[in-house]
């Protein structure tokens, strides 16, 4: 199997699996009566978007981790704008962007996984599952439109389009396929001049060798910097939002050790019943860069 759409597909299984996680809240939950409030104001605010009803349990519990309102307000989205999403996998990000951007009139690009290899059924199914997910539930997510992003792939969006590109946790699966000057290439492309690219990626220890593969997951953060740079993007801004300090980042089986994939054993091998998960479940999430990029005017 190709090695992007294998470490992409396990990241899109990983999400899938999640959105069966069922929660159950108490009947005078105060923060459930606050989200049926924002809900029904309609997702014209960021913080209503990520206060929607339709976000599954299993979602709104990685908030805590992943800080959506404080990382798409750092990437400076805002109503009405044109916004492209690459590889956005089960749509943890999508629940947010779609329903916001069609309340107040903007466009949303999903650049999905490239899936022409016949080889790997598994793969193209998970990308339709994506597609009708988002065209039966156009009341609440609007018109999406899909493009595609991969080895041999076209425009993500029209040139010089979109105010807002992001990058999230994906860059690690771009260099495992060597593919990652070609996303910066096509984000930088898709930007109107002075448009923002937004990355998040998990974030390696300073110091160390880069490996060019990223086969544990983690991007040092001055390598991402550098490739964003030499494609033509200037830096506009880094952010611990998303830091965690207890993330050690040397786990067994890279990062996908930590919650929420909790690898056991390595990858496309049974699990280990008898691993211990305390230890890292302790950590929590990983330890994430925010960065924000601006395409040159």
């Amino acid at each position: 199997m190709d090695p992007i759409q294998q470490w992409s597909r396990r990241g899109v299984l990983a999400s899938v699996g999640a959105l069966g996680l069922a929660a159950c809240g108490k009947k005078n939950d105060p923060a459930k009566t606050e989200t049926k409030a924002a809900a029904k104001a309609g997702p014209d605010t960021i913080e209503a978007a990520v206060a929607g009803d339709w976000r599954l349990p299993a979602d709104r519990a990685r908030d805590l981790w992943r800080h959506p309102v404080e990382s798409l307000k750092f990437w400076e989205l805002k109503p009405g704008q044109t916004v492209v999403e690459f590889w956005p996998g089960a749509g943890w990000y999508t629940d947010i962007l779609a329903p916001f951007l069609a309340d107040t009139h903007g466009k949303l690009y999903e650049a999905v996984l490239q899936t022409n290899d016949p080889s790997d059924p598994a793969a193209a199914e998970i990308v339709e599952g994506y597609r009708r997910k988002l065209t039966e539930k156009k009341k609440v997510y609007g018109e999406v439109t899909f493009t595609a992003f991969g080895p041999t792939s076209g425009p993500v969006a029209p040139a010089g389009t979109a105010d807002l590109v992001l990058f999230l946790r994906n860059l690690h699966n771009w260099m495992a396929g060597g593919i990652a000057e070609k996303a910066f290439k096509d984000a930088l492309a898709a930007l109107k001049p002075g448009g923002i690219l937004g990355v998040e990626e998990h974030r390696g220890e300073p110091g160390r060798v880069q490996d060019i593969l990223a086969a544990d997951g983690y991007v040092q953060q001055d390598y991402v910097i550098q490739m964003a740079k030499e494609a033509g993007f200037v830096l506009a801004g880094t952010s611990e939002i998303n830091a965690n300090p207890k993330d050690t980042k040397d786990h067994p089986f890279g990062v996908w050790t930590l919650p929420p994939t909790r690898l056991s054993s390595p990858r496309g091998e049974p699990a280990e019943p008898g691993f211990d998960h305390a230890k890292y479940d302790a950590i929590g999430e990983s330890d994430r860069m925010t960065l924000k990029f601006v395409k040159p005017k």
